[in-house]
């Protein structure tokens, strides 16, 4: 199974947890819907980025796709020429329209966003948002084992991507998203502790404790260890890094649902901290996430 289907799987329990109001959260997704067929950013406009979160977030809710109107934006792209964040983004959307319709990419298509695919491994055998760096992120590491997921593909030469990963852990015994930082932070861990389990590697028993000396006294996780407040980000890869690693998040189950339920709007999305004011398709993915990991 994909990394976009395993979370997706997990996004869906938010629905026990929402009752009624996953229909709320729904129609939210629909209003961010533009005319072009993508989904609105903060600023308004069509984002590639974004659509790959409302995508993700209508299917997590059982929802009608736009199918249609968001195939034929996707095709105004040229995915071979955009970062791997934008990269990733495309494909993830590709697929979710794949899924709605059970269909598949063509066998002509596959072999070409492979080929496009490749040219973001990084010299020390890990992935990197640009072509051609000399070192992967944790970050790549987890975009590109999605991609090659949805592709439905083996990711190649996996051993070159754990020691990639190698090079980024910290002291503490976390992961940096690249070299020469050397604080950990709460998402470049999820993100390496997500690919390493896919992979079927070990990870460290001082990782989940680590994870957890990230949890705000008054729920959520922050961001590193010198961040003073949680956001939902961290909050959901946090989480989801946690079950990876089958560890039982009981004991800050209900401060982390109460942050969470702080972050909700009668808008039907989800702020991405305290001191937000704006509810996007982004966060409000990432607050379906992390509620499904939360529903008892």
């Amino acid at each position: 199974m994909s990394v976009r289907l395993q979370m997706l799987q997990v996004a869906r329990l938010s629905q026990k947890v929402l009752g009624d109001s996953s229909e709320l959260v729904a129609a939210f997704y629909k209003q961010h819907l533009t005319p072009e067929g993508g989904f609105a950013n903060r600023s308004g406009e069509s984002d590639l980025y974004y659509t790959g979160f409302g995508l993700a977030g209508l299917l997590a809710l059982d929802a009608e796709l736009p199918s249609e109107p968001t195939l034929k934006h996707l095709a105004g792209y040229n995915p071979a020429k955009l970062d791997l964040i934008h990269f990733c983004c495309w494909i993830n959307s590709r697929a979710a329209l794949h899924q709605a319709s059970r269909t598949s990419f063509t066998a002509e298509e596959r072999e070409s966003l492979l080929q496009a695919l490749n040219q973001f491994r990084s010299k020390d055998g890990g992935f990197n948002i640009f072509p051609g760096l000399p070192t992967g992120s944790a970050y790549g590491a987890f975009l590109a084992l999605s991609a090659y997921g949805d592709l439905q593909t083996e990711l190649p030469n996996p051993l070159g991507v754990v020691q990639s990963l190698k090079l980024l852990e910290t002291k503490d015994g976390a992961w940096a998203n690249d070299r020469g930082i050397p604080e950990a932070g709460t998402n470049s861990t999820a993100a390496a502790v997500v690919t390493l389990t896919s992979l079927g590697f070990p990870v460290s028993d001082c990782v989940p404790e680590w994870l957890f000396a990230r949890v705000h006294s008054q729920g959520g996780i922050c961001a590193s260890p010198n961040t003073p407040g949680p956001d939902l980000l961290s909050t959901a890869t946090g989480l989801h890094a946690l079950a990876c690693l089958d560890r039982s998040i009981d004991p800050i189950r209900e401060k982390c649902l109460d942050f969470v339920d702080s972050l909700w709007t009668n808008e039907g999305g989800f702020y991405g901290h305290w001191a937000d004011d704006v509810v996007d398709c982004e966060y409000t993915y990432y607050g379906l996430l992390a509620l499904g990991h939360l529903h008892a």
